[in-house]
């Protein structure tokens, strides 16, 4: 296993980091924990989940994820073994995370609220980086508008004010470093220059979607992975599993997030299908599964701090971490590269 710095931390953490969306959902307790175990035999030492977690967003649901995670701890004794990633919803109409009710924002009580609700459930002391979930502001976000950037104005929390509350988490010991996600470049600088010009926590890295089908962070994003040590903590390098091409010709597996919840849309459309039929080509011609090869681009890519990945079954996890070991070749780059420049980024 490979291991890069976190931003400027000094943490170091595992190329391929340990998605936890589904448990408490698609998965149980028992699923968590054996799939934590494997990880942590594998190398991995890098956890990411959020308190809006399993996924669906539900009333029912909210916070099992960041349990199954605290009753691990609990029971091997190894929270030091790992660095742990938590997230805090950003504005959304939900009103079931917050205690009196209130819709979701990132208001300084509210940011203080979650926190603390997160380490009870998670059973530790401290969380190693605390994201914000999505921003307070209204963006584009998860496929919604494609490209496109529409001025929204609506009431928000300033990104300044937003940093003063997170720095005050850090000072105060329960969190150790911050991190962005779904972000856009201009709210990275953003809180960067806050963080620059008032003294306060920096942001480590920025979790957005990136796979073969939506390389949209590099657009804006890359430059600053590098040049300001904020690199990203790709999330969805299987697109959902369509890179897997599970769900080619209308196939619909038992027990996949298609067939449970139909929420992959953002994935479906001609552009995609011809995209997708051409990396499941390129695939095979080299003779390598697919999820392993969309897996490995994300994870070779030198802006990427380190490759979120999920599975539900535990075949999955092993196939998933194993793609460690392709070897990531010129020949694969140059062909990855002409189907990306006749197709780019059907599903940002």
């Amino acid at each position: 296993m490979e291991y890069r710095e976190l931003g400027r931390t000094g943490l170091k953490v595992s190329s391929i980091c340990l998605g936890t969306m589904t448990w408490g959902e698609q998965n149980t307790e028992a699923e968590g924990h054996e799939q934590m175990d494997y990880a942590i035999d594998q190398g991995i030492n890098f956890f990411d989940t959020a308190e809006m977690y399993a996924v669906p967003p539900r009333k029912e649901t909210q916070g099992s994820t960041e349990k199954i995670i605290g009753s691990w701890f609990k029971a091997r004794g190894n929270r030091d073994k790992v660095i742990l990633a938590t997230k805090v919803a950003g504005r959304a109409p939900m009103d079931w995370l917050r205690d009196d009710g209130s819709p979701v924002e990132q208001s300084r009580a509210q940011i203080m609220e979650a926190v603390d609700k997160s380490l009870k459930r998670l059973q530790t002391d401290y969380i190693d980086l605390y994201q914000l979930h999505w921003p307070d502001r209204p963006v584009a976000l998860f496929g919604s508008s494609g490209l496109a950037y529409r001025h929204v104005k609506a009431e928000t929390h300033p990104i300044e004010e937003i940093l003063e509350t997170l720095d005050e988490i850090v000072k105060s010991g329960k969190v150790r470093h911050i991190g962005l996600s779904n972000e856009t470049p201009w709210g990275t600088m953003k809180f960067l220059q806050a963080s620059e010009t008032r003294g306060l926590a920096r942001v480590a890295s920025i979790q957005n979607a990136y796979n073969l089908l939506n390389r949209t962070f590099e657009l804006g994003g890359a430059e600053i992975a590098h040049r300001e040590d904020v690199g990203l903590l790709a999330y969805s390098p299987l697109a959902q599993g369509y890179l897997t091409g599970k769900y080619q010709n209308g196939a619909l597996p038992k027990g996949s997030r298609k067939q449970l919840f139909n929420r992959l849309q953002r994935y479906e459309s001609p552009q995609a299908d011809a995209a997708i039929e051409k990396y499941l080509a390129l695939a095979k011609k080299h003779g390598l599964d697919p999820s392993q090869l969309a897996n490995q681009f994300a994870t070779t890519r030198p802006f990427v701090t380190s490759n979120i990945i999920g599975a539900t079954t535990m075949e999955q996890l092993k196939l998933n971490i194993a793609s460690k070991d392709l070897e990531w070749t010129e020949e694969l780059e140059k062909e990855i590269h002409e189907i990306h420049q006749s197709q780019p980024n059907p599903c940002p």
